[in-house]
C-alpha cells in the first residue's frame, strides 16, 4: 500500500516509469550501459563547471591567471579543473561509443527516426560546447584554434564577415569573444539538458532496440532490479577508468601549447583541435577551398541525421548483415584514421590519405548505407525462392 500511495505522486511517478519499471529488453548487454553513463558525464560536466565559473575570470588580461590561481590555491581546484577537462574527453568516448553501437544495431531505424536525430543534435551542442570551453584557459592553442575555427564562417557568402565580426565582437579574437564564449559555455550544457530529457521521451515512446534488432514487446522486464545492477557494474568500470587519467595522467589528452599564456604575436607551428574533434577537422582540411571545406562539415552532420531515411535495410542488426558489418568496421577504422591524419602536419603523404578517407567517410553514408540495405534485401529474396 506504502507503495502504491508513493508512485501516485506526480513527479514520483514519472520516475517510477521511466527510471523503476520502465520495461527493457532482457536480452540487452553492456552497450547499452552507455546511454546512462553519457548522462552521468553530463551531470559531473555541470556540476564540476558550476563550481570552476566561481573561481574563474572571463577576462584576457586575468583568465589564464584565474585558471592558474585554481589550480594551485582554491581548495580542491586542482580536482575539479581535472575532472571538468577529462570529462570532456570521457563524455565524447562514451557518446561516440553510444553512437557507434546505434549503427552497428541499427537504433536510427524506423520508428526511431527522432530518437537518432535528436542524438545528432546533441553531438553538435556538445562539440560547440566543448570548443568554446577549449578557448576559456587562454592558452596558446585556445587563442590560436579559437582564430582558425571562428574565421571559417568568412567563407559564406554575403554575410559571412559579418558573421566573424560578430562572433569576436570586434575585428580580432578579444575580451569581447572570451567574455561571449564563456556565457554560451555557461548556457549550453543546460540546452544539452533539455535536448536529453527529449532524446529519453523519444527513446521510451518506442522503447529500446536490442542486440537482435527484433521486436521484443513480448519479452520485456523491470529496469529496476535488473538492469540497474548491470548498469552499476557498468558505472563502476567507467569510475576506475575516469579517475586513472585524473589521478595519473591528467594531461596527457590535452595539448601542451596551452600551458602557455595565449600571444597574439606568436603562432603555434601547428594548430590542432582537441582529439575528439580531429576527425571533423581532417575533413574540413583535407578540402583546400575554405567555403567547399565548411559545407564538408555541414555535410557530416547532413548526412548523419539523413541516415534513418536513406536506410533500406529491413533487418536492423548488423549481427545478421554480413556486408554491412564489415563495411560497419571499415567506417570504425576510416574515422579513427581521420582522427590521426587530423593531428598531422598538412602536407603529402598525411593529406592524399586524408582525402581519401573523407571521400570513403560520405561513400558509406550517402551510398553503402542505402545501397547495402537494397543488396542484401535482394540476396534474401533471390535465395528464399
Amino acid at each position: 500500500m506504502k507503495r502504491l500511495s508513493i508512485i501516485k505522486q506526480p513527479v514520483l511517478s514519472v520516475l517510477n516509469v521511466h527510471l523503476v519499471d520502465y520495461p527493457s529488453p532482457s536480452n540487452i548487454n553492456y552497450f547499452w550501459s552507455f546511454g546512462s553513463i553519457a548522462g552521468i558525464c553530463l551531470i559531473v560536466q555541470i556540476a564540476t563547471g558550476i563550481f570552476l565559473a566561481m573561481h574563474y575570470t572571463p577576462h584576457v588580461d586575468l583568465a589564464f591567471l584565474s585558471v592558474e590561481h585554481i589550480m594551485r590555491d582554491v581548495e580542491g581546484g586542482w580536482f575539479l579543473r581535472y575532472m571538468h577537462a577529462n570529462g570532456a574527453s570521457m563524455f565524447f568516448i562514451v557518446v561516440y561509443i553510444h553512437m557507434f553501437r546505434g549503427l552497428y544495431y541499427g537504433s536510427y531505424a524506423s520508428p526511431r527516426e527522432l530518437l537518432w536525430c535528436i542524438g545528432v543534435v546533441i553531438l553538435l551542442l556538445m562539440i560547440i560546447t566543448a570548443f568554446i570551453g577549449y578557448v576559456l584557459p587562454w592558452g596558446q592553442m585556445s587563442f590560436w584554434g579559437a582564430t582558425v575555427i571562428t574565421s571559417l564562417a568568412s567563407a559564406i557568402p554575403v554575410v559571412g564577415d559579418s558573421i566573424v565580426t560578430w562572433l569576436w565582437g570586434g575585428f580580432s579574437v578579444d575580451n569581447a569573444t572570451l567574455n561571449r564564449f564563456f556565457s554560451l559555455h555557461y548556457l549550453l550544457p543546460f540546452v544539452i539538458v533539455g535536448a536529453s530529457v527529449i532524446h529519453l521521451a523519444a527513446l521510451h515512446q518506442y522503447g529500446s532496440n536490442n542486440p537482435l534488432g527484433t521486436n521484443s514487446t513480448v519479452d520485456k522486464v523491470g529496469l529496476y532490479p535488473y538492469f540497474y545492477v548491470k548498469d552499476l557494474v557498468a558505472w563502476v568500470a567507467f569510475a576506475i577508468f575516469f579517475s586513472v587519467f585524473i589521478y595519473f595522467y591528467p594531461n596527457v589528452l590535452g595539448h601542451p601549447d596551452n600551458y602557455i599564456p595565449a600571444n597574439p604575436m606568436s603562432t603555434p607551428a601547428h594548430i590542432v583541435p582537441e582529439w575528439y574533434f580531429l576527425w571533423v577537422y581532417a575533413i574540413l582540411r583535407s578540402i583546400p577551398n575554405k567555403l567547399a571545406g565548411v559545407a564538408a562539415i555541414a555535410l557530416v552532420f547532413i548526412s548523419l541525421l539523413a541516415l534513418p531515411f536513406i536506410n533500406t535495410s529491413p533487418i536492423r542488426s548488423s549481427n545478421f548483415r554480413p556486408f554491412h558489418k564489415k563495411f560497419f568496421w571499415l567506417i570504425v577504422a576510416d574515422t579513427l584514421l581521420l582522427s590521426w591524419i587530423g593531428q598531422q602536419p598538412v602536407e603529402d603523404p598525411y593529406i592524399l590519405v586524408g582525402q581519401c578517407a573523407s571521400v570513403f567517410f560520405f561513400i558509406y553514408f550517402l551510398i553503402m548505407v542505402p545501397f547495402l540495405g537494397r543488396f542484401e534485401n535482394y540476396l534474401i529474396h533471390y535465395k528464399t525462392r
